[in-house]
């Protein structure tokens, strides 16, 4: 019956969950408020385990289930970025109620029955641990440096082990000699981690007889800033190109409909700190920025160069003046809007009254690079200029 009444409790939220979390959230995304955005995922969190423990279950097991639900949305990204601040304090409150689990009369009542359960319980699991990643063919080295920090116990034994001894299942002494040995282990987890690193190391995987193939040299995916017009033409030719990306915007209904359409689209604020780290920025090959606020643009290209300096960052610019300067912030291409019809005008035109189409395009993508790197030595130009203008100052002071 309680297993029955479990299941029925997890399924009601989960059910629920996907019935009103995604309209939830798009009602809260298009007011653009991103404290009440931050209200909203706590509120999904709190209800779900609120609900499991209305059910008899455990409250952590209800957020457990809401962060699973949350990471199937397609705002997942921005729920990432905005719980980041959040989660350094959050770990620092769990480890320190860990901490307070730890009964010391307890410990010091019988040290060595507690030191020798922490080694069994860390050897036993990870020694299964470490079987079952061999058995999927994982590598040695990974394989022993995952098992040992999954060797310690979880958080979910300090539910089970206080539900169990609230229902006298098992006695207060030993409901705390569980307790104080999975907190004493999972204090272990960062030395644990730092050993199974020293000895992933010293472990050498035999020679394969064929040579591995090597990565290829396009890997990585483009991340997609705006999914407007020009944003969805871009990802069109990279599906019709075979090349992986992740689309961001801000309007929750067009998020939506891409979603639907089995798109990699997500609602987010590329401004936010952490929230292009949440796309994939650190292996991603190329960002694209088709948004028309300057202040945004130039926000994110600061940023992004101050960690992939190495980046493709292609940006849409409104005339010649905007792309002057997203080339002195420091774009690899810019891309301007007037210039561009310009050319594809001439082109037709050039098409329509009988010159032949190979002459014209090669003419035109001519003419468009020598406009770039017009614009290019501009900027180059004016970024000098305004650095003898500010040391001439500092002379002057």
């Amino acid at each position: 019956v309680a297993l029955f009444q479990a299941g029925v409790a997890v399924v009601a939220i989960m059910v629920s969950g996907r019935l009103l979390l995604r309209p939830l959230l798009r009602l809260v995304a298009g007011l653009g408020a991103s404290d009440l955005f931050i209200a909203a995922t706590l509120f999904v969190v709190i209800a779900s385990g609120v609900a499991a423990a209305v059910a008899g279950l455990s409250m952590a097991l209800g957020a457990f289930v809401a962060g699973l639900m949350l990471a199937e949305t397609e705002y997942r990204k921005q729920i990432e970025s905005i719980i980041e601040p959040f989660k350094a304090l959050l770990l620092g409150v769990f480890f320190f109620t860990i901490g307070m689990r730890i009964d010391v009369r307890q410990v010091l009542s019988d040290p060595v029955a507690i030191i020798v359960a922490v080694a069994i319980l860390i050897s036993l699991k990870a020694s299964i641990i470490y079987g079952l990643m061999r058995l999927f063919r994982l590598p040695r080295p990974a394989a022993l440096e995952t098992s040992l920090m999954l060797g310690p116990g979880g958080e979910f034994a300090f539910v089970g082990i206080g539900l169990a001894a609230a229902a006298s299942i098992v006695t207060a002494s030993e409901g705390g000699f569980a307790l104080a040995t999975t907190a004493l282990s999972m204090a272990l987890i960062p030395s644990l981690h730092g050993l199974g690193r020293r000895l992933g190391g010293l472990v050498i995987e035999p020679q394969h007889v064929e040579p591995p193939v090597p990565p290829p040299s396009d890997a990585g995916h483009t991340i997609v800033v705006g999914y407007g017009r020009v944003g969805r033409m871009v990802t069109e030719m990279l599906e019709r190109h075979g090349q992986p990306y992740i689309a961001t915007d801000s309007d929750p209904s067009t998020i939506a409909d891409e979603r639907r359409r089995g798109r990699p689209v997500y609602f987010g604020n590329a401004v936010e700190p952490g929230y292009l780290e949440s796309c994939g920025l650190d292996d991603a090959k190329a960002l694209v920025l088709t948004i028309h606020d300057r202040k945004a643009i130039d926000a994110i290209v600061a940023r992004v160069r101050k960690v992939r300096p190495d980046i493709t960052i292609v940006a849409r610019a409104r005339d010649a003046e905007h792309a002057r300067h997203l080339y002195t912030a420091g774009v690899t291409d810019a891309v301007p809007e007037t210039i561009e019809a310009s050319l594809q005008l001439s082109e037709a035109v050039l098409v329509g009254i009988g010159v032949a189409t190979g002459p014209v395009i090669a003419s035109i993508h001519e003419r468009r690079d020598e406009v770039r790197h017009t614009l290019q030595d501009a900027a180059t130009s004016a970024g000098r200029d305004m650095s003898r203008a500010i040391r001439a100052k500092r002379a002057s002071n």
